[in-house]
């Protein structure tokens, strides 16, 4: 595959040579405009582009080297954001509409929660989000608009990501009591993962396929049976920006959908179930690594009262 000779590639490598010659990846109308460009060229899903087949080593290793300036860059931002809107002096959740992605949070939140709803028969009262960042929104959009009576633990190794964190929700009467944060890296969480019915497993925790397949790894031995594993992967140019996580990664579990969004939302969603519960699969499933695909306009979320559920891999590409 040629893909170092593809137009759009060669816009990419040109923009990650831009980006990898930054003095700084912090907020400035430079880095702004640079990934700006670089997300715009990355979103067209019309492309005929595997990532996973790309077997020239340069481009395999400026894509290694996107993803971690890519994460890196979008911490600054959350960080930067986080502090601005917790200065204000009333309650800082009113003014979530500053950060500049706050309304693909919007959508992606609203997708995932319509995904966890098709794939659960009961709303979960404890979810774990780990990776969570100095700018929780996620975890904020789910417990304001889809969750109002769930409480939500916060997992970052960052204590400083905690502290802007918790700022963001402290004078929320309401989420200041359903939103919890814990300084730890998720290796060392253990004890108590198994009391959550949903676990998300944010983008940015394991920006390389072995540091991603040992966090999955370390879930699925502490997980509760049964429990959803929520996690955020890529697709098509798309994975240029971030990891993709493969249904062959998630050894343990029985995948049930994998959504790739045609819109600005940029994440791929991964949705799956520990085994050891009712949704137990047969393990030459889960080896084979089957997906099927299914073209669909829009996802139906709606919850199935009568707890039907479908032992199979549904991969969904969104088409507008």
């Amino acid at each position: 595959m040629a893909c170092e000779n593809n137009l759009v590639v060669k816009q990419i490598i040109d923009l990650y040579t831009q980006i990898s010659n930054l003095e700084s990846l912090k907020p400035s109308k430079n880095v702004d405009t640079l990934f700006g460009q670089l997300v715009s060229t990355c979103l067209p899903t019309d492309t005929d582009i595997d990532v996973t087949k790309i077997h020239d080593e340069k481009v395999k290793d400026m894509r290694s080297h996107l993803i971690k300036l890519c994460g890196e860059a979008e911490g600054y931002l959350e960080q930067h954001f986080s502090t601005i809107i917790g200065s204000f002096e009333d309650n800082p959740l009113n003014h979530l509409h500053i950060f500049p992605y706050y309304n693909n949070y919007l959508k992606l939140s609203k997708l995932e929660f319509d995904l966890l709803a098709q794939h659960t028969s009961h709303v979960p009262t404890k979810i774990a989000f780990i990776g969570s960042g100095p700018m929780p929104l996620t975890s904020i959009v789910l417990a304001k608009f889809h969750l109002p009576n769930t409480t939500i633990h916060n997992f970052d190794i960052d204590s400083e990501a905690n502290t802007l964190a918790s700022n963001l929700v402290s004078r929320d009467p309401d989420l200041s009591e359903r939103m919890i944060f814990h300084t730890t890296d998720v290796l060392n969480a253990k004890e108590g993962l198994d009391q959550y019915d949903v676990v998300f497993l944010a983008a940015l925790v394991g920006m390389d396929k072995e540091s991603k397949v040992k966090a999955i790894e370390h879930l699925e031995k502490h997980m509760a049976p049964g429990a959803v594993l929520m996690l955020r992967s890529a697709h098509g140019l798309r994975a240029f920006l971030y990891p993709i996580v493969d249904s062959c990664d998630l050894k343990g579990f029985e995948v049930l959908t994998i959504y790739h969004p045609s819109d600005d939302v940029v994440n791929s969603v991964v949705i799956a179930r520990k085994l050891g519960g009712l949704g137990e699969v047969r393990s030459s499933q889960i080896e084979r690594c089957v997906v099927m695909p299914c073209n669909c306009s829009k996802i139906h979320a709606i919850m199935n009262s009568r707890g039907i559920k479908k032992n199979m891999i549904e991969e969904f590409t969104a088409i507008e």
